[in-house]
């Protein structure tokens, strides 16, 4: 799925791309819709430049079971484990 936003619409906000991704990421981990495996994909970060935001931000990470298996999964499709 894609999901266009106009340009005028991120200059008037005063946020790029990139920030905006984050930000939807952030929110979207932050209310536990998403894991922060997903999040920081969302985000286009490595794992660990997404968790030293969420840390600046005093953002607790919840990684339960399930987030941990299914990072497992990822890394096995990505062909790192």
């Amino acid at each position: 799925m894609s999901v266009i936003i106009p340009d005028d619409i991120l200059q008037s906000a005063r946020i790029s791309e990139a920030e905006l991704k984050l930000e939807i990421a952030i929110m979207l981990f932050q209310q536990d819709k998403i894991s922060i495996g997903k999040a920081r994909r969302l985000a286009e970060m490595s794992l660990l430049e997404f968790q030293r935001e969420i840390a600046r931000r005093n953002i607790c990470i919840h990684y339960d079971v399930e987030e941990f298996e299914e990072d497992i999964k990822t890394l096995k499709q990505l062909g790192r484990l």
